[in-house]
């Protein structure tokens, strides 16, 4: 079973020991971890302070990417600020669509259970059976949360869409805000000429 894992942390040097466990043992019998972050909720935003990329997945050791990366970043986007309820008023279709698409999903798990000073570690792994990985985090005082990895996938390819539209939306309101704004300016600037020609006939007209 290919699984996406949330590992919250009640001690934050835990976190980065347990980061540094999964480094040395990323490859076993029993489950491979093909890529990992060690992340901190700072001020409202998921910041990534370590990670790696075995390369299983993602045929790339050099940097973070792939699933994990693709769910870290639309957390921290507009789609992962809505979920987590500070972004504000978006358009109902939106907000509908982001509500039918995820549901109780682990965009929103990751989206809330991080407080700000809360670290933890998000990880892909295929495993035989839960237990061995457990048991390497056991030492530590966690709260995990597994995903099927092919629903999280499905889940960010929708707010990957979502998010386009999103950006669509707010591009198309901006233009419409400019172009009223220009169309007021051309009124101020026509109302303007029209005064000033008013006071030119009137100035020639007492001579």
């Amino acid at each position: 079973m290919e699984n996406v894992v949330s590992v919250t942390f009640a001690v934050e040097s835990e976190a980065y020991q347990a980061m540094s466990v999964l480094k040395r043992n990323a490859v076993s019998d029993l489950y491979v971890i093909s890529q990992a972050a060690l992340i901190k909720k700072v001020d409202g935003r998921l910041v990534t302070e370590d990670a790696f990329d075995t390369g299983v997945a993602t045929a790339d050791d050099t940097h973070l990417g792939g699933l994990v990366g693709g769910l870290l970043g639309i957390v921290g986007g507009p789609v992962g600020m809505l979920l987590s309820g500070s972004l504000g008023a978006l358009t109902g279709s939106v907000i509908d669509s982001v509500e039918a698409g995820q549901g109780a999903s682990l965009l929103e798990k990751v989206s809330e259970q991080f407080v700000d000073g809360e670290t933890g570690i998000l990880l892909l792994a295929q495993e035989d059976n839960t237990a061995a990985l457990d048991m390497v985090l056991g030492k530590f005082k966690t709260t995990i949360v597994r995903e099927d990895a092919a629903e999280v996938a499905e889940e960010v390819k929708h707010a990957e869409e979502l998010e386009r539209e999103m950006e669509r939306q707010a591009r198309k309101k901006l233009r419409e805000e400019k172009k009223e704004e220009h169309k007021q300016a051309v009124e101020e600037r026509r109302a303007k000429m029209k005064s000033d020609f008013d006071a030119l006939k009137k100035k020639f007209s007492k001579e």
